[in-house]
C-alpha cells in the first residue's frame, strides 16, 4: 500500500532551527510540515505590519527556507507552512528572492493562501449582524471593537489542497489551523473526498499529533522523562500514512527521543477539549476511537478513528488591547526565605494602597515555595528550610500610569525592606501592553479563501 511520510519541522514560532534541516536531510520525507501560529502571535504580526508593511510574517521560516531549499527541491520535498502569520504574500516573495539567491529561478512554485484576515472587515461583517459573541462570554465584538488588533478565521485544508493540486512545491498560508497544514497534503495524496468524514478525521489526528513538533517525539513528556534517550538530538516526528486512513508515528534512524504509546497519547490530550469532538473546518473527530499500538520500537500505529461531518460556523481568534501589567521579582536566601519574601509582598502592598493606585489585580507567586505546589507544610516539608525564594508580583491595570508607578516601588525593597536580596533578576520591570484573547465564531459562507501562485 502506498504511505506518504509527513515530517514535522516545526512546532510554534520560535521551535528548534535545526528542526526542518535535520528533518529533510536525515531521511526520506515527501512533505515537511511548519507550524509557526499562536491565538497571540497573530496580533504580535498585525503589530509588526503596522509598523512596516513589508512585515507580518514568521521572518525565521525565510532563513530555513534557504537552509534547506536545496535538499527540497533535489528531492522534491512539499513545504506546508502558516508562516504567513497576517502578510503571506509578503512572506510567499521573500522566499522567492531566497530561491533565486540560490539559482532556483523558474524551479520553484509557491502557493499562498490568504482570505483569514478578517480585520478590515469586521466592522463591515457586525453591521450585516454578525456579533461575533465571545464564546466564554457572549459578548457582542462591539463592546471592545475600538480595540481590536487582529480577526482571523481558522481555515481548513481545502486552500491547501488546492494549492497543491495547482502545482505548489511550498504553500505559505496565514491563519490555516495547525491540523490543516498535515491533512491538506493527506487528501490531496490519496485524493480523499471532501465528505470522507472517517478518513479526514484521521488526518486531522495525524496532524494534531505532530503539530507541536518535539512534544510526540519524546519532548516535554511525563512518563519516564529522565529516561528518554539523547534529548540534545531529538528526533521529530513523522507521519507515514495509508490511503485507509491508518498511520504510524516514527521518526528518523539515528536520533533522540522517543516514540511511544504513552508520549503520543500525552500529545493527543493536549489542548483536546470533548474528546468526542475535537471540531475543525474539514470535520469532526471522535478522540474516543482512537486505537493505539506499539508495533515496534519509535513506531507507534494509529488506526480506528471516526469522525463526523463539519459544522457551518468557522471559528475567530481576535485579539484586543486591554490595558497594561508588569511583573517585578526579588530573591531571598535563607534563614527564613520564605519569611522574607512574603514580608516583602505585605509591605508592597501596603505601600501600592497607600498610593491609592488603580490596579485592576495584584498577584504574587513565591518560586521554589509554593508557586507550583501549593502550601509545603501540607506536605509534610519544613518551609523554614527552603534555601531560597524568588517573590514574583504582577500588577494590572487599565492604564499604564498605575503600573508604571508600581514598577518604581519594587526596587527601594532591597535596603528598606527585609533583608538578604541576593538577585534583582531582570532590574526595573517595564509596563508592558496586554493583548487580551476573544474567541468567536462565524458562518462559514463569510469567508472566502484566496488561493496565488507565484514562481521564484
Amino acid at each position: 500500500m502506498k504511505t506518504v511520510r509527513i515530517a514535522a519541522g516545526q512546532g510554534f514560532w520560535g521551535d528548534w532551527l535545526e528542526a526542518p534541516y535535520r528533518q529533510v536531510t536525515g531521511g526520506p520525507v515527501d512533505y515537511l510540515m511548519m507550524d509557526y501560529l499562536a491565538e497571540v502571535t497573530m496580533s504580535i504580526l498585525q503589530k509588526q505590519k503596522s509598523r512596516d508593511s513589508s512585515l507580518g510574517y514568521a521572518t525565521d521560516f525565510v532563513t530555513q527556507m534557504e537552509r534547506i531549499l536545496p535538499t527540497v527541491v533535489d528531492r522534491g520535498i512539499k513545504v506546508t507552512a502558516n508562516a504567513g502569520g497576517v502578510n503571506p504574500r509578503a512572506c510567499a516573495a521573500a522566499v522567492a528572492e531566497a530561491a533565486k539567491r540560490l539559482g532556483f529561478e523558474g524551479k520553484l512554485k509557491i502557493g499562498v493562501v490568504t482570505g483569514d484576515d478578517l480585520l478590515g472587515r469586521l466592522d463591515g461583517l457586525i453591521a450585516r449582524g454578525h456579533d461575533l459573541k465571545n464564546l466564554d462570554t457572549g459578548r457582542p465584538l462591539r463592546d471592545v471593537r475600538n480595540r481590536v488588533l487582529s480577526a482571523n478565521a481558522y481555515l481548513g485544508a481545502a486552500p491547501v489542497v488546492e494549492a497543491l493540486r495547482r502545482g505548489a512545491q511550498v504553500v505559505i498560508t496565514g491563519r490555516v489551523t495547525d491540523t490543516g497544514l498535515t491533512l491538506g497534503p493527506l487528501i490531496h495524496a490519496f485524493d480523499w473526498a471532501p465528505d470522507a468524514w472517517d478518513l479526514l478525521a484521521a488526518g486531522t489526528v495525524a496532524g494534531h499529533i505532530i503539530e507541536c513538533g518535539a512534544q510526540a517525539s519524546g519532548g516535554n513528556t511525563l512518563i519516564d522523562w529522565e529516561r528518554i534517550p539523547d534529548l540534545a538530538r531529538v528526533g521529530y516526528p513523522i507521519v507515514e500514512a495509508r490511503a485507509d486512513g491508518t498511520f504510524d508515528i516514527i521518526k528518523h534512524p539515528r536520533t533522540g527521543g522517543r516514540i511511544s504509546v504513552a508520549g503520543v497519547t500525552e500529545q493527543l490530550v493536549y489542548e483536546m477539549g470533548d474528546p468526542r469532538a475535537y471540531i475543525t473546518p474539514d470535520g469532526v473527530a471522535d478522540f474516543t476511537t482512537i486505537q493505539l499500538t506499539q508495533v515496534s520500537k519509535d513506531r507507534v500505529r494509529v488506526s480506528g478513528v471516526r469522525g463526523k461531518p463539519a459544522t457551518d460556523k468557522l471559528k475567530v481568534s481576535i485579539a484586543y488591547f486591554y490595558g497594561y501589567k508588569a511583573v517585578g521579582t526579588l530573591v531571598y536566601a535563607w534563614p527564613d526565605a520564605l519569611e522574607k519574601a512574603q514580608a516583602a509582598d505585605r509591605i508592597l502592598r501596603q505601600r501600592l494602597k497607600d498610593l491609592g493606585l488603580r490596579l485592576e489585580a495584584i498577584h504574587s507567586e513565591y518560586v521554589g515555595a509554593t508557586a507550583t505546589h501549593g502550601n509545603l507544610a501540607l506536605q509534610g516539608l519544613d518551609p523554614a528550610q527552603i534555601p531560597e525564594v524568588q517573590l514574583r508580583i504582577g500588577v494590572r491595570a487599565p492604564e499604564k500610569e498605575p503600573v508604571d508607578r508600581f514598577t518604581r516601588e519594587i526596587a527601594p525593597l532591597i535596603l528598606n525592606g527585609p533583608p538578604s536580596v541576593t538577585g534583582f533578576a531582570g532590574g526595573r520591570p517595564k509596563p508592558e501592553e496586554i493583548v487580551a484573547y476573544w474567541p468567536a465564531l462565524i458562518d462559514k459562507r463569510m469567508v472566502e479563501p484566496c488561493v496565488e501562485l507565484v514562481e521564484a
